[in-house]
């Protein structure tokens, strides 16, 4: 069987920048294809299977926030690196709210561009042996299984998470009740040492209890002050019904 090669969109208006990391990106053994729009990127995303985005936040046609947020509203999963040239935290975080799997500011290192790349394939990817990743987790009513990277809850309902907000639900899974700071909660999650500035996982943390619970009635999540993050339900694990 034919080894799959991840394909690579890259959204970004500027001809030089596309050129550049496609050339880049090839090199590393990835299918590139371009778009200069948020009217290309829809194109691309229809004719072509797309294994991940490289999506500029400044685009002549819209904004790549706004592309992200309705592509994340149609329950399309694939996941979104976006660029920007805005450096406030702030913006970083409006990018992971409207549904983002990482950002990386203007100018950045191509090599860096490809290290995000692989780690976010390898977070999206299914399955990741680890610990408890063979059985299914029951908690709150809530079955999760990490073999096909889903969650139904007790009514029967998909919920519909993100590679990164999957890859954190799973991360307080395999510890449940135990207290996890946001260093520790970076590298579980993304591979890489936290910065004292990046709020990412705060970001992440409100996306996932929002989507376990949109009436916010229960705590799920407990915030502990100064220390991190807390899940606070009983969690048990059964084998998967095939």
């Amino acid at each position: 069987m034919t080894e799959h090669i991840p394909q690579i969109l890259v959204v970004d208006d500027d001809p030089e920048i596309r050129k550049l990391l496609a050339r880049y990106i090839e090199g590393q053994a990835f299918r590139v294809l371009l778009a200069s729009n948020c009217r290309e990127l829809r194109e691309r995303i229809t004719t072509n299977q797309i294994d991940l985005i490289i999506l500029d936040v400044m685009l002549p046609d819209g904004s790549g926030l706004d592309a992200c947020r309705d592509l994340r509203a149609e329950r399309n999963t694939i996941p979104i690196i976006l660029l920007t040239a805005l450096k406030e935290d702030i913006d970083r975080i409006i990018g992971l709210e409207m549904g983002a799997d990482d950002y990386l500011g203007k100018p950045f290192n191509p090599r860096e561009l490809v290290a995000r790349i692989r780690a976010v394939l390898r977070r999206h990817s299914k399955p990741i042996s680890r610990g408890l990743s063979s059985t299914a987790y029951i908690f709150e009513g809530f079955v999760v299984d990490p073999q096909g990277r889903s969650v139904v809850d007790a009514q029967g309902n998909n919920i519909e998470l993100t590679g990164a907000e999957f890859d954190l639900l799973q991360t307080f899974l395999d510890r449940p009740g135990r207290v996890l700071s946001r260093d520790q909660l970076l590298d579980l999650t993304h591979g890489r040492d936290g910065d004292v500035l990046d709020r990412s996982i705060d970001v992440l943390v409100s996306r996932l209890r929002r989507k376990l619970d949109p009436s916010g009635t229960t705590s799920l999540i407990k915030t502990i002050r100064n220390g991190g993050y807390q899940l606070v339900v009983k969690v048990e694990s059964q084998e998967p019904v095939s």
